[in-house]
């Protein structure tokens, strides 16, 4: 006899083929049973999703709705899984990066200091392998981010899903990212801080920016002659771009924030926000949000608690600062697809876990500026979704068994999964 849970797994496994095979997005799709966590911090058991044309329909608790289920064209019925919006991964160089060790298959930063102008959109490869290791543990959409100099270019939001870069995109040319320097600098090994020296290059890195900003700004009321640099800036200045200013201490914090004011500058993000806790007043005052750097660090300081990295996010929640979770760093690319592991590091520290869950999903779509259609599973919004048996959070349960960009099923298989299946037959045997 099969266990319960196996006959389960295997029409989970087995129902969705239908959904792929028919054309997702042209038929109306019930799911049936489960539980749906919806990426604001509320949680909704015994669901019912309904999908049209790649959009949620709505969802719902099954008992407080009336469901004719012969208006559908297909009705999946589960048990014991959970439903969670796409992570969505902010500040990475996944699609930009393949190897970070080849030089040639790096495609993220160029040489000089000031370039907005770099376009991280049309050098996404959509063929990367490590795209499908990522997307098999829930994150399905990515914020492809230029890297280097002082402004590395251009950001572009995509979906973990197309032939060209083209069909992938979500939202283009999303905002222009600063690395505006910090005071203090530090040398030594990986796992040893070392010693901690002042960056004597602080005022000058500033004035730069400055002037930069300055003809940027005066170029947008008057953008002649045409500037290709200047040009990538103006949506900045209009509102249609976030500024994403990179910085982690307190006094570069400060300084970073007072941009808005200084420069009219309608959406400012900062990025990284180690030290972004110490100074609450100035982010909420500013309406200003944080990317919070990678959760999984060492503390920045011998002094630090050694756990205030994982606890640094349920402080920004108590501060009422809007923020969300990256996984920049080293092997960063690789290790998009441990977002929702090191998210899951932070939930001892919080009242509620659903607020983690918002921190890699709703969160991240507000401060990107999509909130509009993902983030969130909800009426109207793309169907950008994936099922589990087990708790995202939790490396020891977690297990993604499908998942759904704009209603359209995603295979789930990478070279990971290859390689398991070709050895796994050679010691079967």
């Amino acid at each position: 006899m099969i266990p319960t849970k196996s006959v389960n797994t295997l029409l989970i496994l087995l129902l969705p083929v239908l959904f792929i095979c028919s054309g997702a997005q042209a038929q109306k799709v019930l799911f049936l049973g489960g539980t749906a966590h919806i990426g604001n911090g509320e949680v909704v058991k015994n669901a019912a999703l309904a999908i049209e044309n790649g959009r949620f329909l709505f969802v719902e608790n099954q008992m407080f709705r009336r469901i004719d289920t012969a208006d559908f064209d297909q009705v999946i019925r589960l048990r014991d899984v959970h439903y969670y919006p796409g992570i969505i991964a902010p500040n990475t160089t996944l699609g930009l990066t393949e190897i970070d060790a080849v030089r040639a298959s790096r495609d993220f930063s160029e040489t000089g200091e000031f370039n907005p102008n770099l376009r991280a959109l049309p050098a996404f490869n959509t063929d990367s392998e490590i795209i499908p290791t990522v997307r098999s543990n829930g994150v399905l959409i990515v914020q492809a981010t230029p890297k280097g100099g002082i402004f590395s270019g251009t950001s572009s939001i995509m979906n973990l899903h197309g032939r060209t870069w083209e069909e992938a995109v979500l939202h283009e040319d999303d905002g222009a990212h600063l690395h505006w320097p910090e005071r203090f600098s530090k040398s030594g090994w990986w796992a040893e801080p070392g010693p901690t020296s002042r960056n004597k290059k602080e005022e000058e890195t500033i004035k730069k920016i400055t002037e930069f900003l300055d003809e940027a700004k005066a170029y947008a009321a008057n953008p002649k002659p045409f500037n290709l640099r200047f040009e990538a800036m103006r949506g900045v200045f209009s509102g249609e771009k976030n500024l994403y200013i990179h910085c982690n201490q307190a006094k570069s914090i400060i300084k970073a924030a007072s941009l808005k004011r200084e420069y009219n500058i309608p959406r400012p993000v900062i990025v990284g926000g180690y030290d972004a806790y110490l100074v609450p007043e100035i982010l909420t005052d500013n309406q200003i949000p944080v990317i919070y750097k990678r959760p999984l660090s060492l503390p920045e300081r011998e002094d630090d608690d050694i756990h205030l990295p994982f606890k640094i996010p349920s402080k920004l929640l108590q501060n009422n600062i809007l923020f969300c979770l990256d996984m920049s760093g080293g092997m960063e690319a690789m290790n998009q697809r441990n977002l929702p592991f090191a998210a899951g590091v932070t939930a001892p520290y919080f009242n509620d876990k659903e607020q983690v869950v918002a921190s890699i999903t709703g969160n991240t779509a507000k401060i990107l500026g999509i909130d509009e259609h993902v983030g969130t599973l909800q009426s109207g919004k793309y169907a950008t979704f994936f099922i589990s048996t087990g708790d995202i959070l939790d490396i020891k349960t977690n297990n993604v068994i499908r998942a759904f960009i704009k209603g359209e099923s995603i295979d789930l298989t990478n070279k990971h999964t290859r390689l398991r299946d070709q050895f796994q037959s050679v010691y079967d045997d």
